[in-house]
């Protein structure tokens, strides 16, 4: 018995908007609107009745139409455009039927249909990239002079702010809008013929006595005084109707908007998944500076509370990369339309639209239930005893003993400080008796790790500023 996929091994995009808009329904509604859209275009440019648009339009439901009947008909030809047309010819009125996907070729509806889909999907994307920027923002502004610990390579490094943290968080963020927001600017129609050359819709010429062939300046008169119409005007139309972009050319071969589509969408879920790791790590029984306000729960453990919203988005971060690289791969295509390469770009391109628009829906949620723990992020700051401003030290040191001695001096400190199980500013009043160089520094201030952390609040600041 056939089943729809429901998401039950996706729980990352199940019940997103985007599963709404990636579903085999709004596929299927996307190529009936490149139908009723090219029939709607020809009619503008005198090459089809303009009822004939019309009933196309009305007939162009995909509750009219049954996707699993169409998906195993597909098999017969390759593409599921081949059974649509012939379902879709017999549902408009007879006067109608010549015009249905007249002079088109089954790429120029699906590549259309998926950059409806696309189109459609990022409009709730970018919803949620917007409202994760805003909470991600909230917490900057909040947390501005948070101190807590700055790590590199897993180890206490330097004192730095929630609120610088979050400001990166939040920059990402809305890096990712602005890259899809032009790649969704730009994604185009598609619309060639058999071979990208349009030669079938020239074979259609409009009448004589046709008010819009009338007004073409760069139609000819043929020999049978039919006047032709011009083509470039009717894919002008096409994308009009679609309120998508106008191609320079036909791109079947030239895979730009899926390359672009699909680097835009890889970098949102790295983005993204940059938020969830640091959520991942902070949030660790252990460390415990931030944690979800809603965590999940465990099948083996009650007391658990764990971060689904962060692992979700990890999850889909890892997986978004493998998913542009196949499309990547499909830029190198052969000739004028492929065999392979473009039927290779459909799964990945819905998954990875899928993939992203869940990580989003689930990084606004994440964004707007995040706990910031401050007492716990001040405790962990001192759980280096000190040795957090070792970098600071160095460098007031250096001023008075040189960049080598100090280096030696500190090295020495912070061994005996670990090996003795004390305060590194303890080891420090011996060492100063010690040397004469570095008598009257304040120790108490130098390392104190909530008065190092440089310029983190004016970069927060800044950050903030974008809009």
């Amino acid at each position: 018995m056939y089943e729809s996929d429901a998401g039950l091994l996706a729980p990352g995009r199940a019940g997103s908007p985007a599963e709404a808009t990636t579903g085999d329904r709004a596929f299927l509604q996307a190529m009936l609107d490149a139908e009723a859209a090219l029939t709607c275009a020809q009619s503008a440019c005198g090459l089809a009745p303009a009822e004939a648009g019309r009933a196309v339009t009305r007939t162009a439901d995909a509750d009219g139409f049954d996707v699993r009947d169409l998906a195993l008909r597909a098999r017969s030809g390759g593409n599921p455009v081949i059974p649509l047309v012939v379902d879709l010819t017999a549902a408009v009125p007879e006067d109608a039927r010549p015009y249905v996907h007249r002079g088109a070729t089954s790429q120029d509806i699906l590549d259309t249909a998926a950059m409806l889909v696309a189109s459609r999907t990022l409009a709730t994307v970018l919803d949620d990239l917007e409202r994760a920027a805003g909470e991600v923002a909230r917490h900057a502004a909040t947390h501005r002079d948070t101190q807590m610990a700055g790590r590199t390579l897993t180890q206490h490094a330097v004192p730095t702010t929630f609120g610088l943290k979050a400001a990166g968080w939040r920059a990402l963020i809305l890096d990712a809008r602005d890259r899809l927001s032009a790649v969704r600017a730009s994604l185009p129609a598609q619309l060639g013929g058999a071979a990208g050359t349009l030669a079938a819709f020239s074979a259609f010429s409009a009448p004589a006595a046709s008010p819009v062939a009338e007004e073409s300046t760069d139609g000819q008169e043929g020999t049978d005084g039919r006047r032709e119409v011009d083509l470039l005007a009717l894919v002008a139309a096409y994308a009009r109707e679609l309120g998508l972009a106008e191609p320079v050319l036909p791109w079947h071969t030239l895979r730009t908007p899926i390359a672009d589509l699909a680097g835009a969408l890889a970098f949102t879920a790295g983005a993204l998944g940059k938020m969830a790791a640091d959520v991942l790590t902070l949030s660790r029984t252990e460390i415990g500076e931030v944690e979800e306000e809603e965590g999940g729960d465990s099948s083996a453990l009650p007391h658990k509370a764990n971060p689904v919203h962060a692992t979700l988005i990890a999850a889909a971060a890892r997986r978004a990369p493998g998913l542009a690289a196949t499309l990547y791969g499909s830029l190198a295509a052969e000739d004028e339309r492929p065999a392979g390469a473009w039927h290779a770009e459909w799964e990945p391109l819905r998954d990875l639209l899928r993939l992203v628009g869940g990580a989003a829906h689930d990084g606004a949620a994440l964004a707007a239930g995040l706990r910031v723990v401050p007492y716990t992020m001040r405790e962990n700051l001192q759980l280096t005893d000190g040795l957090i401003v070792s970098e600071r030290l160095a460098a007031v040191f250096a001023d008075r003993i040189g960049r080598a001695r100090a280096r030696e001096v500190l090295a020495a400190a912070a061994d005996r400080a670990h090996s003795e199980t004390t305060d590194l500013a303890d080891v420090l009043f011996d060492v100063l008796r010690e040397e004469p160089e570095l008598a009257g520094l304040d120790l108490a201030e130098l390392t104190d790790p909530t008065r190092y952390t440089g310029c983190a609040g004016p970069l927060t600041d800044r950050a903030l500023e974008r809009r």
